[in-house]
């Protein structure tokens, strides 16, 4: 099942997706940087991950094919949030908060 939340987040619009990748969540001057805040899940342990990255589908895959020290013992991933912002710090605040006890428990709501 998807769900689907469209924001406004400081000017940027959020889409927050459940399930497979989605290739939405795109803020609206598309000239400008986009900088992206996901949550992936492991597929074959109990491990989320959370992460910023201005390419989503290439950071997802390096994550997928073990690439990454921090998350090859747990692949493969499921997307399970996808947030955009317009800055790098807008983002790097939204991770910060997800990776937070309370963001914590937020993505566990939305498994």
């Amino acid at each position: 099942m998807v769900k689907l939340v469209d924001t406004h987040v400081s000017g940027a619009c959020v889409a927050r997706h459940v399930g497979s990748s989605p290739t939405f969540g795109t803020y609206l001057h598309s000239s400008l940087p986009m900088f992206f805040v996901y949550a992936i899940r492991s597929t074959v342990r109990q491990y989320v991950y959370v992460g910023m990255t201005s390419n989503i589908d290439k950071r997802l895959q390096y994550h997928n094919h073990g690439y990454e020290r921090t998350t090859k013992p747990y692949s493969p991933f499921e997307l399970i949030l996808k947030e955009s912002y317009p800055s790098r710090q807008l983002a790097r605040q939204r991770e910060k908060y997800l990776k937070s006890g309370v963001g914590r428990e937020f993505l566990a709501g939305i498994i």
